[in-house]
Protein backbone atom coordinates (compact mmCIF):
# COMPACT_ATOMS: atom_id res chain seq x y z
CA UNK A 1 0.00 0.00 0.00
CA UNK A 2 1.50 3.71 -0.80
CA UNK A 3 1.49 5.75 2.08
CA UNK A 4 0.93 9.32 1.36
CA UNK A 5 3.32 11.70 1.24
CA UNK A 6 4.20 13.86 4.33
CA UNK A 7 2.49 17.41 3.10
CA UNK A 8 -0.94 15.07 2.95
CA UNK A 9 -0.09 13.87 6.29
CA UNK A 10 0.66 17.38 7.71
CA UNK A 11 -2.27 19.20 6.40
CA UNK A 12 -4.81 15.58 7.38
CA UNK A 13 -3.49 16.40 10.77
CA UNK A 14 -4.14 20.18 10.32
CA UNK A 15 -7.79 19.88 9.00
CA UNK A 16 -8.68 17.13 11.58
CA UNK A 17 -7.84 19.32 14.99
CA UNK A 18 -8.73 22.58 13.28
CA UNK A 19 -12.28 21.71 12.60
CA UNK A 20 -12.11 23.86 9.67
CA UNK A 21 -12.42 23.15 5.82
CA UNK A 22 -10.08 21.05 3.61
CA UNK A 23 -7.66 23.16 0.83
CA UNK A 24 -6.10 20.86 -1.28
CA UNK A 25 -1.97 20.70 -0.93
CA UNK A 26 0.52 20.50 -4.11
CA UNK A 27 0.53 17.20 -4.55
CA UNK A 28 4.60 16.19 -5.26
CA UNK A 29 5.19 12.75 -6.39
CA UNK A 30 8.45 12.93 -4.60
CA UNK A 31 9.11 12.33 -0.40
CA UNK A 32 10.25 15.47 1.15
CA UNK A 33 13.98 15.34 2.16
CA UNK A 34 14.95 14.41 5.68
CA UNK A 35 15.99 18.03 5.86
CA UNK A 36 13.28 19.53 4.82
CA UNK A 37 10.98 17.43 6.84
CA UNK A 38 13.37 18.43 10.47
CA UNK A 39 12.56 21.95 8.99
CA UNK A 40 8.72 21.66 8.68
CA UNK A 41 8.33 19.82 12.49
CA UNK A 42 10.77 22.67 14.15
CA UNK A 43 8.33 25.34 12.49
CA UNK A 44 5.07 23.77 13.26
CA UNK A 45 4.74 24.19 16.98
CA UNK A 46 1.88 26.91 16.42
CA UNK A 47 0.22 25.66 14.00
CA UNK A 48 -3.83 24.57 15.98
CA UNK A 49 -3.81 21.03 16.61
CA UNK A 50 -0.66 21.57 19.13
CA UNK A 51 -1.46 25.23 19.78
CA UNK A 52 -2.65 24.40 23.39
CA UNK A 53 1.03 23.03 23.88
CA UNK A 54 3.45 24.90 22.16
CA UNK A 55 1.69 28.49 21.67
CA UNK A 56 4.07 31.73 21.91
CA UNK A 57 4.51 33.14 24.95
CA UNK A 58 3.00 36.59 25.09
CA UNK A 59 4.12 38.55 28.65
CA UNK A 60 7.13 39.70 27.01
CA UNK A 61 5.17 41.00 23.84
CA UNK A 62 1.87 42.57 25.94
CA UNK A 63 3.78 44.74 28.01
CA UNK A 64 5.47 46.42 25.16
CA UNK A 65 4.19 49.72 23.61
CA UNK A 66 3.60 49.58 19.78
CA UNK A 67 2.85 53.36 17.53
CA UNK A 68 -0.20 51.59 16.44
CA UNK A 69 -2.33 50.53 19.09
CA UNK A 70 -6.01 48.83 19.03
CA UNK A 71 -8.41 47.32 21.08
CA UNK A 72 -9.22 43.51 19.84
CA UNK A 73 -12.83 44.75 18.52
CA UNK A 74 -10.74 47.49 16.79
CA UNK A 75 -8.68 44.63 15.20
CA UNK A 76 -11.19 42.25 14.54
CA UNK A 77 -13.20 45.59 12.55
CA UNK A 78 -10.59 45.87 9.94
CA UNK A 79 -8.97 41.98 10.01
CA UNK A 80 -10.88 39.03 8.90
CA UNK A 81 -11.05 36.46 11.04
CA UNK A 82 -7.69 34.34 9.98
CA UNK A 83 -5.91 37.22 10.13
CA UNK A 84 -7.05 37.92 13.74
CA UNK A 85 -6.36 34.66 15.11
CA UNK A 86 -2.79 34.85 13.30
CA UNK A 87 -2.00 38.20 14.11
CA UNK A 88 -3.58 39.07 17.26
CA UNK A 89 -3.60 35.36 19.13
CA UNK A 90 -0.38 34.04 17.28
CA UNK A 91 -1.29 31.21 15.56
CA UNK A 92 0.19 29.64 12.19
CA UNK A 93 -1.61 29.08 9.25
CA UNK A 94 -1.24 25.02 7.72
CA UNK A 95 2.58 24.93 5.67
CA UNK A 96 2.36 24.64 2.42
CA UNK A 97 -0.93 26.68 2.07
CA UNK A 98 -0.12 30.41 2.24
CA UNK A 99 -0.09 32.22 -1.07
CA UNK A 100 3.03 33.64 -0.72
CA UNK A 101 5.11 30.28 0.03
CA UNK A 102 5.92 29.79 -3.77
CA UNK A 103 6.01 33.69 -4.01
CA UNK A 104 9.29 34.89 -5.57
CA UNK A 105 9.07 38.14 -7.28
CA UNK A 106 11.91 40.02 -8.38
CA UNK A 107 11.49 43.30 -6.42
CA UNK A 108 8.78 44.75 -4.42
CA UNK A 109 7.80 45.11 -0.81
CA UNK A 110 5.88 42.60 1.46
CA UNK A 111 3.80 44.56 4.13
CA UNK A 112 2.31 43.72 7.63
CA UNK A 113 -1.43 42.89 6.53
CA UNK A 114 -2.63 44.42 9.69
CA UNK A 115 -1.04 48.62 9.69
CA UNK A 116 0.79 48.39 6.13
CA UNK A 117 4.18 49.09 7.73
CA UNK A 118 7.03 47.49 5.36
CA UNK A 119 8.70 44.36 6.59
CA UNK A 120 10.72 42.83 4.01
CA UNK A 121 11.77 43.79 0.13
CA UNK A 122 11.34 41.04 -2.09
CA UNK A 123 15.42 40.31 -2.33
CA UNK A 124 15.20 38.89 1.19
CA UNK A 125 13.35 36.13 0.21
CA UNK A 126 14.37 32.62 -0.80
CA UNK A 127 13.38 28.92 -0.67
CA UNK A 128 13.45 27.21 2.11
CA UNK A 129 11.08 24.56 1.41
CA UNK A 130 9.76 24.76 4.61
CA UNK A 131 6.32 25.73 3.69
CA UNK A 132 6.11 29.42 4.83
CA UNK A 133 7.53 32.24 3.43
CA UNK A 134 11.53 32.76 4.11
CA UNK A 135 13.46 35.86 4.14
CA UNK A 136 17.37 35.81 5.58
CA UNK A 137 16.73 39.45 6.89
CA UNK A 138 14.14 42.11 7.15
CA UNK A 139 14.22 45.67 6.41
CA UNK A 140 16.36 47.67 9.45
CA UNK A 141 13.83 48.56 12.67
CA UNK A 142 10.41 46.66 11.18
CA UNK A 143 10.43 43.30 12.75
CA UNK A 144 10.95 43.19 16.69
CA UNK A 145 12.62 39.47 18.52
CA UNK A 146 10.96 38.01 21.62
CA UNK A 147 12.37 34.69 23.42
CA UNK A 148 9.77 32.46 23.19
CA UNK A 149 10.23 29.57 25.52
CA UNK A 150 7.27 27.60 25.77
CA UNK A 151 6.83 23.93 26.04
CA UNK A 152 10.52 23.61 26.97
CA UNK A 153 12.21 25.02 24.16
CA UNK A 154 13.85 28.11 22.80
CA UNK A 155 12.64 30.09 20.12
CA UNK A 156 12.65 33.62 18.99
CA UNK A 157 9.10 35.20 18.24
CA UNK A 158 9.21 38.02 15.75
CA UNK A 159 5.96 40.60 15.25
CA UNK A 160 5.64 44.40 13.40
CA UNK A 161 7.56 47.01 15.18
CA UNK A 162 4.88 48.87 14.03
CA UNK A 163 1.78 47.38 15.82
CA UNK A 164 2.81 44.22 17.25
CA UNK A 165 1.10 42.10 15.08
CA UNK A 166 2.68 38.28 15.49
CA UNK A 167 4.72 37.05 11.91
CA UNK A 168 6.32 33.71 12.99
CA UNK A 169 9.34 32.94 14.27
CA UNK A 170 13.14 33.04 13.02
CA UNK A 171 15.87 30.43 13.46
CA UNK A 172 19.60 30.18 12.88
CA UNK A 173 22.03 28.11 12.03
CA UNK A 174 20.17 25.89 9.61
CA UNK A 175 23.07 25.77 6.85
CA UNK A 176 20.68 27.91 4.23
CA UNK A 177 23.44 29.58 1.38
CA UNK A 178 22.07 32.98 2.07
CA UNK A 179 23.87 36.56 3.65
CA UNK A 180 22.73 35.38 6.65
CA UNK A 181 22.38 32.45 7.60
CA UNK A 182 18.82 33.11 9.24
CA UNK A 183 15.13 32.13 8.38
CA UNK A 184 12.34 34.16 8.90
CA UNK A 185 9.44 31.78 9.34
CA UNK A 186 6.47 34.10 8.35
CA UNK A 187 2.63 33.92 8.20
CA UNK A 188 1.08 34.52 4.59
CA UNK A 189 -1.86 35.65 6.47
CA UNK A 190 0.49 38.29 8.39
CA UNK A 191 1.45 40.08 4.93
CA UNK A 192 0.56 41.71 1.94
CA UNK A 193 2.82 42.41 -1.03
CA UNK A 194 3.26 45.71 -3.45
CA UNK A 195 5.50 45.78 -6.13
CA UNK A 196 6.47 49.02 -5.58
CA UNK A 197 8.04 50.66 -1.96
CA UNK A 198 6.36 52.45 -0.42
CA UNK A 199 6.50 56.31 0.99
CA UNK A 200 8.65 56.50 4.29
CA UNK A 201 6.24 56.40 7.37
CA UNK A 202 3.20 54.97 5.13
CA UNK A 203 1.03 52.57 7.58
CA UNK A 204 -2.71 51.78 7.78
CA UNK A 205 -4.00 53.39 10.97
Amino acid sequence: MRLPSFPTIIRTFYTLAANTTTRALPQSRHSISPFTRAIVLKSMPTIPFLGSLFSSSSSQKDKMSYPVQKSDDEWQAVLNPEQFRILREKGTEAPYAGVYDKHMPSEGVYNCAACAAPLYKATHKFKSGCGWPAYFDSIPGAVTRHTDSTFGMSRTEIVCSNCGGHLGHVFKGEGYPTPKDERHCVNSVSLTFQNEEPAKGESKV
